[in-house]
């Protein structure tokens, strides 16, 4: 099957792209990723035959501010611009990631049946759960389904707003007003993340998290017979900031962590300033250091999270904007991470303590990685679903 997987360039969305594509060609399909030039020889470097995604960059008139316009206006362009290179590559089937939703477009415009890769749980509304972004656990009672039903009266004036923004989009490149959507929906997560709802929708599939190590490289863990507690600032431009910065200055073995303990900062970049003999800080593969992890503090991004259930480690969620509040609050109901916003130093160090202490979290940090097995396959999925075509 030839297939091209489209994603931005924002880590969230790219790493799980480039995981499809490498499960795509161990079973035998010939992939191609279109994504930003951030990430190009990396995939490249992975064995992926990769290519720009054109029309990235903002022009005169973009208006970044209103999201609407930014995931639709931006997208239809960008459909138009790259269906060239997608129809010179004969494709069987498009992956378009849910943000980068000009993948999907051109698909429609060329005649060729898509999927959508969610890197996270589904965020689609739903008639049974409150808004996402809330934080909040599906009302109970007369008065939790009020609050519920409430929250998305407020709610719908600007999914209808964005319907409309898409269809006109969609409009101008020569489309159908009304988008019939894809075929399947790929929800690239653990279950434990996901919330029963009365209308989930029939192409929606849960294929479990797509993860990918940008490098080969190991992070030496300092020495020490503490614990290891691993700190991953959010690689998102709305995550909090200066989370490593606040671990290394709070968390200190012997005063506020027992003695022994280690501190890793696992970041694109390296640091900025000294770091202490019990610290690092740099890039090294995550999937590794998690073996050896008795904590992690993260900004609560989808990613980090599934990575760090899977390892059956729990978790100090300092969420910054985005969907990690909603995330954030999802995993302390699963009862594996402690949640702390504002960040400061104090409350940094007392939920640290409070984890470390209490053999529950991560009790059920490793039943969330337990049920990771029950999960479709992603490839699977879309051969079907390609098959339902015929």
């Amino acid at each position: 099957m030839r297939v091209a997987v489209v994603a931005g360039p924002d880590p969230g969305h790219a790493f799980p792209a480039i995981a499809l594509c490498l499960k795509f060609l161990a079973a035998g399909d010939e992939p191609t990723l279109l994504t930003g030039a951030e990430w190009l020889d990396t995939a490249r470097g992975a064995g992926i035959d990769s290519v720009l995604l054109d029309g990235l960059d903002p022009i005169d008139g973009d208006d970044d501010a209103d999201s609407g316009a930014k995931l639709h206006r931006r997208a239809a362009r960008m459909a138009v611009l790259n269906a060239p290179r997608l129809e010179e590559l004969a494709l069987d089937l498009v992956v378009s990631d849910v943000i980068t939703s000009c993948g999907g477009m051109a698909a429609e415009m060329l005649g060729v049946p898509w999927v959508e890769l969610n890197p996270h749980p589904l965020y689609r509304p739903s008639k049974g759960l409150p808004p996402l972004g809330s934080g909040l656990a599906p009302g109970v009672g007369i008065r939790g389904r009020l609050r519920d039903a409430v929250m998305r009266a407020l709610t719908a004036r600007s999914v209808r707003a964005g319907d409309r923004q898409r269809a006109t989009a969609r409009v101008e490149i020569g489309l159908p007003p009304s988008d019939p959507g894809p075929l399947r929906r790929l929800i690239a997560t653990l279950p434990a993340l996901e919330v029963p709802r009365p209308d989930w929708p029939a192409e929606a599939v849960v294929v479990g998290p797509l993860h990918f190590e940008p490098t080969s490289v190991l992070l030496e863990i300092p020495d020490g017979a503490g614990p290891v507690v691993v700190v991953a600032p959010s690689t998102a431009t709305t995550g909090t900031r200066g989370l490593a910065e606040v671990a290394l200055e709070s968390l200190v073995p012997g005063g506020t962590l027992p003695d022994g303990a280690r501190v890793v900062v696992s970041r694109l970049g390296g640091s900025d300033s000294a770091v202490p003999p019990w610290a690092v800080v740099g890039l090294g593969r995550q999937d590794e250091l998690l073996a050896y992890a008795d904590l992690v503090v993260c900004g609560g991004g989808h990613g980090m999270v599934a990575k760090t259930l899977l390892a059956g480690v729990p978790m100090v969620v300092v969420p910054g904007g985005g969907d990690q509040w909603e995330i954030a609050n999802r995993v302390v109901r699963q009862g594996s991470a402690r949640l702390i916003r504002p960040l400061t130093g104090e409350a940094l160090t007392a939920a640290v303590g409070e984890v470390l202490s209490s053999p529950g979290y991560r009790k059920h940090a490793r039943l969330a990685g337990d049920a990771a097995g029950d999960v479709a396959d992603p490839v699977r999925v879309c051969h079907d679903a390609l098959a339902s075509t015929d």
